[in-house]
């Protein structure tokens, strides 16, 4: 403290001196052209300094470090020292993550893993403990966390608080299970994280009075004006399936600005490797009309607010040295990134990284965790129970799906029938779709059919199924389906592709079946081959083939959802076509 209050008041050299640089000031939301003073990893001026190192950042601009304020490390499908790769030199110098996905795998276990993987990284990971492990009471996860397993986290430093609370509906009935988790966070004096898609009213209310606040699934500036006028904090979200930024853009005038902040909830492998982290996310808003600073201040400070990190967000005395060189405001190319006052990435690239976790740090809950004997054909089948289907329409670059009544059909002849499945319709894009249960081989198998996906022939599979994370499959015809599922079976996790008859593609993630031990850039030449063939099979480019089927599962977000129950009716939670 003697040499950071000695450097700032110029008796002593800065140890690092950032020289004429044009200074984003998120409090003014002004460009303030000076010296930045860093001495200890602190911020201790800003003006005119001498220090023992001098940089000269003259026709460059300088803004704290960019904060994803809601994310699920997971969805990258790398570990989180793969992750910190990618996202640090785009100008991340912090997340806070909520590792729902791999605790509705492994418990406890997957929590502790994920601090035990983030705790040496020059990335700082923050925690929101998952609230809803399985999501709903209409769910079969791998684990059931209670208000008791989640309060020895909150002894830990990093644990911010509750994550996003998705079970709306409980908190709406006053659900013992779902309240005591939520008095146990208030008790402990953290934040309680918002999901509650199109929920208004007094419903709203209700939800808000017990302690939540904020909201990351607005879909429209509707919704999230009545929720900022309720006194949630809105997370602006634009990840790889959901994108809600252009929809929210109104959002960035006052008063509304100052309660936003930018997050991903989820990002595959490509677009954090091509676009970019939260950088792209400032690029896109300010190409769409917002205020530079405002964009990255929503980025930045806002974020830091939110979650009570006091010492990060801003360029000012007393703060974190965590900084961003960029280019211009229009641009926002990140050229350095610094970190406690030190260059931790420069020109996209980082210069210093941890090593992927092995295999022993992984613990065998975690590791092996897929628990599933091998899927018959004939355990696929769809019994007509009348004329019509209920069909899951899925809308593209949203998680909400509608529902759509239409007619059964049959294959019209034998050789039809090696492609098509009872009931798939693929001139009116109706597919079959199943999920298997794979954490304790109960056997339990819901059966649907899903629409809007586009799928002209074959099967995709996927281990990633938010949020319990059972085995997903999608395809025209049983042979395929059944034959996907057994090559994830097989790898004990990951994503597989099949067609008539053949296994086409298999990209393995051995770490709780979300997770790949391999690095970024072959995890995303994997996929995005995979993808390529997808699309050639008919899935339209705007719709992400995996992240997009990943969420059929989710009955928590509106109107349909299919797992290992069957049908979901999310309004009305219950299940309307249950199947085993």
């Amino acid at each position: 403290m003697k040499q950071i209050i000695l450097s700032a008041n110029g008796q002593q050299k800065a140890d690092l001196v950032l020289k004429n640089a044009s200074i984003v000031n998120v409090f003014t939301e002004s460009i303030e052209v000076g010296d930045i003073a860093i001495t200890g990893g602190k911020i201790v001026g800003i003006g005119q300094y001498e220090g023992v190192e001098e940089k000269d950042l003259t026709g460059q601009y300088v803004c704290p470090g960019f904060i994803d304020g809601h994310i699920h490390l997971e969805s990258s499908m790398v570990a989180p020292s793969e992750f910190e790769r990618a996202v640090l030199p785009h100008g991340t110098t912090a997340v806070i993550t909520d590792p729902h996905e791999i605790a509705n795998v492994a418990g406890c276990d997957g929590i502790t893993y994920m601090m035990q993987a983030t705790k040496d990284l020059a990335l700082d990971v923050f925690f929101m403990i998952p609230s809803c492990v399985p999501a709903t009471d209409l769910d079969e996860a791998g684990a059931c966390l209670t208000a008791s397993d989640i309060a020895p986290f909150y002894k830990e430093s990093r644990v911010l608080g509750l994550a996003e609370m998705m079970n709306a509906f409980g908190v709406n009935q006053a659900d013992d299970s779902v309240l005591s988790k939520i008095t146990t966070t208030l008790e402990h004096d953290r934040i309680i994280d918002g999901h509650a898609p199109l929920l208004s009213g007094k419903e709203l209310n209700a939800y808000i009075a017990a302690g939540i606040r904020s909201d990351h699934e607005c879909s429209d500036c509707k919704e999230a004006k009545e929720k900022l006028s309720r006194g949630q904090w809105i997370m602006i979200r634009e990840g790889t399936a959901a994108k809600n930024l252009q929809a929210l853009m109104s959002l960035f005038t006052p008063p509304y600005s100052e309660r936003i902040l930018l997050v991903t909830d989820d990002k595959h492998p490509l677009d954090l490797l091509n676009d970019g982290h939260i950088d792209a996310i400032i690029r896109k808003a300010v190409k769409l009309g917002a205020d530079p600073i405002r964009a990255i201040k929503a980025g930045t400070l806002n974020a830091a607010s939110y979650f009570g990190l006091r010492d990060r967000g801003a360029v000012a005395p007393g703060y974190d040295a965590d900084l961003v060189v960029f280019d211009t405001l229009t641009h926002c190319q990140v050229q350095e990134v610094y970190k406690h006052g030190k260059v931790v990435a420069k020109n996209g690239e980082i210069l210093s990284r941890q090593a992927t976790a092995t295999d022993h740090s992984i613990p065998a809950s975690v590791k092996h965790s897929f628990h599933a004997t091998e899927i018959k054909p004939e355990q696929l089948t769809i019994t007509k129970q009348g004329d019509h289907i209920r069909v899951i329409d899925l809308h593209a670059k949203e998680l909400l799906t509608s529902e759509r009544i239409a007619e059964w059909t049959e294959p019209a002849d034998a050789s039809a029938s090696e492609t098509t499945a009872p009931g798939v319709n693929l001139s009116e894009d109706i597919i079959k779709i199943v999920a298997i249960e794979r954490h304790k081989n109960t056997g339990h198998i819901g059966k649907g059919f899903l629409g809007g996906y586009g799928l002209e022939k074959g099967a995709v599979a996927t281990s990633i199924g938010h949020d319990s994370h059972n085995l997903v499959v999608a395809g025209t015809n049983d042979t395929d389906i059944a034959l996907a599922a057994n090559a994830v079976i097989q790898a004990e996790g990951g994503l597989a592709i099949a067609c008539e008859g053949e296994i086409i593609a298999v990209l393995p993630l051995p770490i709780a079946g979300l997770m790949s031990d391999q690095p970024l850039e072959q995890v995303n030449e994997q996929l995005e081959n995979m993808k390529a063939i997808l699309h050639d099979w008919g899935i339209p480019e705007e719709i992400d083939p995996f992240m997009t089927l990943s969420f059929v599962s989710l009955p928590v977000i509106p109107a349909l959802r299919l797992n290992t129950y069957g049908v979901i009716d999310v309004n009305k939670h219950q299940v309307v076509e249950p199947s085993f």
